[in-house]
C-alpha cells in the first residue's frame, strides 16, 4: 500500500466538506465585522483571521476537487452586504472571534483525529496551530480591553479529600454539596457560548426578511435565554458569579448585512456544535440536578435543530453533503 497516495476515506471527505461550508459562513461574518470595526487592534485580528481562512479555503477545495468531488457552494459574497449599517459593537466582534475560534479548534481536532493521510494530518495540524495562536491573541486583547470574563475563584483546601457516600451525587433533596471545579468550568463555558448565540439571534432577528426565519430566530433567542437562566441559577445557588450578557452590544439597525440563508445557517450551526459542549458538561456532572438540567438542554436543542433543518430544506438552503452509494438504487438499474 502506497501510504503517500491513499484515497480519502468517507470520514476525511466529511471533515473537509464540513470545514469548508462552516468556514465560509464564518468568513462572511468576519468580513462584515471587519468593514464596521473602528478599533485598530481588533481590526488587525480580523484581517489576520480572514487571511488565514483564505489559504485554508484554497487547500480544502483542492483536497475535495482532487478526489473527484464537487467543491461545496458554501457561502460567498452574494451572502454579504458590506454597506449595511453597524449591527454590532467592536467589542462584541472581538467576543465573537474568540468564541468562534473555540469552535474552530474543536473542528480541527475532530478532523485531525479522523484523518489518515499524511497531507491531511499535516493540514489540520497546521490549522489547529493557527487556531490556537488566534485563541491566545483574542484572550490577550480581551484582557487588554477589560472584557475577558474570568471564571470563579476557589480558596484551596488544606489537604486532598476523598468522596464518602452517595451525598456527593445528590441534587434535589436536602443540602446539596457545593459545585465541583470540574462542573463549574463547563457551566461557565456553556453560559458564555449561549450568551453569544442569544446576542446573534437578537441582531439577526432585527434584520432578517423572511417571517418564518425571524420566528425561528426569536425562538432560538428565547431558548438561549431560558438555558442561560437555568445554568446561571445553579451558580447563583453557590454564590458564584455569572458571566454578563452582551445584548447591549447589538445596535438598533434594521438593515441586513447578511442573507437570510447565512443567518439561519449560522444559528443552526451554533445549536449543533453546542451539543458537544453540553455533552462535556453532562459527562462532568456528578450532581443529579446538573444531570437533569443538561439533559433538558440537549433534548430542547435537538428539537430546535429539527425545526432549523425543516426551514433550511424547505427553502433549498441546506447543501447536501457527499452520500454513500445507494446500492439498492444502483441494483435496480
Amino acid at each position: 500500500m502506497d501510504k503517500d497516495n491513499l484515497r480519502l476515506t468517507s470520514a476525511e471527505i466529511g471533515s473537509l466538506w464540513t470545514e469548508y461550508v462552516s468556514g465560509t459562513a464564518t468568513d462572511i461574518v468576519n468580513r462584515y465585522m471587519l468593514s464596521i470595526i473602528e478599533d485598530e487592534d481588533i481590526k488587525h485580528l480580523f484581517e489576520e483571521a480572514i487571511d488565514i481562512f483564505s489559504e485554508q479555503k484554497q487547500q480544502l477545495g483542492a483536497f475535495i476537487a482532487n478526489e473527484g468531488f464537487p467543491i461545496p457552494i458554501g457561502f460567498n459574497e452574494s451572502d454579504l452586504n458590506t454597506n449595511a449599517k453597524r449591527l454590532f459593537t467592536d467589542i462584541f466582534c472581538l467576543e465573537y472571534l474568540h468564541i468562534i475560534t473555540m469552535h474552530g479548534l474543536l473542528g480541527h481536532t475532530a478532523a485531525l483525529s479522523a484523518s489518515t493521510r499524511k497531507d491531511l494530518r499535516e493540514f489540520f495540524d497546521r490549522s489547529d496551530d493557527q487556531g490556537k495562536e488566534m485563541y491566545h491573541k483574542t484572550i490577550e486583547l480581551l484582557l487588554e480591553k477589560g472584557r475577558f470574563q474570568r471564571d470563579p475563584y476557589f480558596y484551596p483546601d488544606s489537604n486532598p479529600e476523598f468522596v464518602s457516600g452517595q451525598q456527593f451525587l445528590s441534587g434535589f433533596f436536602g443540602d446539596k454539596r457545593p459545585l465541583a471545579a470540574t462542573e463549574i468550568v463547563n457551566l461557565s463555558l456553556n453560559i458564555k457560548k449561549k450568551i453569544m448565540s442569544k446576542t446573534l439571534s437578537i441582531g439577526f432577528s432585527q434584520v432578517v426578511k423572511d417571517k418564518e426565519v425571524r420566528k425561528f430566530l426569536k425562538g432560538a433567542q428565547n431558548t438561549a435565554d431560558q438555558q442561560i437562566q437555568s445554568l446561571s441559577k445553579i451558580l447563583h445557588a453557590d454564590n458564584l458569579p455569572v458571566p454578563v450578557s452582551w445584548e447591549s452590544d447589538v445596535t438598533t439597525s434594521q438593515e441586513s448585512p447578511f442573507s437570510d440563508k447565512l443567518m439561519l445557517f449560522h444559528i443552526g450551526f451554533l445549536l449543533q456544535t453546542s451539543q458537544s459542549f453540553h455533552g462535556a458538561g453532562l459527562s462532568s456532572a456528578m450532581r443529579t440536578d446538573l444531570v437533569l438540567t443538561y439533559e433538558k438542554i440537549i433534548l430542547k436543542n435537538l428539537t430546535m435543530v429539527k425545526e432549523w433543518f425543516n426551514i433550511m430544506s424547505k427553502n433549498r438552503w441546506f447543501e447536501q453533503p457527499p452520500l454513500a452509494p445507494d446500492r439498492k438504487k444502483i441494483a435496480k438499474g
